[in-house]
């Protein structure tokens, strides 16, 4: 199997008990059936500890939060007392895995760190320089490829060539990305994918037709994230403060990081449902959102707020792609009408 990561993930380890934003507050804290089993066969106190906080509901197994919102095993001194106890193995999935983010594409497996995570988020910014995803192999066989799988690889790795061209100013680049990802869909809705690859070798680099006149993206995209779930007060505060943010508040290589990390992440998505320029409009949206935020706040502030709040949400994520499809305000015009308002280059 193939396995792809970005080029920082070696060097991540968890901040345990000096971390500033722990995942063991205000998050519901998810356990999985095996860990689940073995909670309520413990014997001894902690056994009993475990049982009594172990919840059920529709299925699902999950640890209830304490009034204070923090997970009832996380001690005075930032530790868990699982872990302590037992070991990291006996920690819930989704407590060893956080902030990993593990996609399966048949022979291929991706992880991401979520930038959520505050340790994540320092190294995904602490370097100006491209960001790159190597490729390793393991003996462990993978399940059979999507015939899509090769033709958006080639894609993908095309876009990210596009997007670290730093020859060109980043929203010229960010549109060239756009309009590249709008060619792809059109093949993909044609059921063509096999001819991406020639599209990739092909591609010369255009933009859209950037419309002269009306709106872009915001602030209507504030008023789309205020209507979606929301997490924490933080977020509720800088988006009741979304008028006030302006961009050309971030470095441009730090900004062509963040696209690529979410590029990365969502891009080969599109498998599942062909929504190839729905992902790249969320990767669009994300890097202008979060840049719009770090006026407002320290960039790994903005950057750590806006993932917390909509990565880890399937149904924020839902609703968002679901507007980019059928909200006339966040049309592909809309883009690009926001990256003129930002100062694009005329073509």
């Amino acid at each position: 199997m193939d396995l792809r990561a970005p080029d920082y993930f070696e060097q991540f380890h968890c901040l345990a008990g000096v971390c500033p934003h722990s995942c063991c507050e205000g998050w519901e804290v998810e356990i999985d059936g095996a860990s689940a089993d073995f909670y309520r066969a413990l014997p001894g106190p902690l056994g009993e500890r475990l049982r009594a906080a172990l919840q059920t509901e529709d299925g699902e197994d999950y640890f209830a939060l304490t009034g204070t919102g923090r997970c009832p095993f996380w001690d005075a001194d930032g530790l868990c007392a699982i872990h302590r106890a037992l070991g990291p193995e006996r920690t819930g999935e989704v407590c060893r895995s956080h902030p990993r983010f593990i996609e399966d594409y048949g022979p291929l497996r991706e992880t991401s760190l979520c930038a959520s995570c505050p340790e994540a988020c320092r190294l995904l910014l602490d370097s100006t320089a491209p960001l790159t995803f190597p490729l390793t192999q393991t003996n462990e066989a993978g399940e059979p490829s999507d015939p899509w799988l090769s033709p958006l690889l080639v894609w993908r790795a095309k876009a990210l060539e596009l997007l670290q061209n730093r020859s060109q100013p980043l929203y010229f680049r960010l549109g060239a990305l756009l309009t590249f990802a709008d060619a792809a869909q059109a093949l993909l809705d044609e059921d063509a994918a096999e001819e991406i690859p020639s599209l990739c070798r092909d591609w010369t680099g255009t933009v859209l037709p950037i419309p002269s006149v009306g709106e872009g993206l915001f602030p209507e995209g504030w008023a789309l994230l205020s209507g979606l779930e929301i997490l924490g007060n933080d977020w509720r505060t800088l988006l009741r403060q979304g008028g006030e943010t302006v961009s050309g508040a971030v470095a441009e290589p730090l900004l062509e990081r963040i696209t690529a990390y979410f590029l990365f992440r969502y891009a080969l998505k599109s498998i599942n449902n062909g929504d190839l320029l729905g992902r790249i409009q969320f990767v669009l949206f994300s890097t202008l959102t979060v840049e719009r935020a770090a006026s407002l706040l320290p960039l790994s502030e903005a950057l750590r707020l806006y993932c917390r709040e909509i990565e880890h949400d399937a149904e924020n994520l839902d609703a968002l792609l679901l507007a980019f499809r059928t909200n006339f305000a966040f049309a592909p015009a809309s883009f690009l009408r926001t990256l003129r308002i930002n100062k694009l280059p005329d073509i």
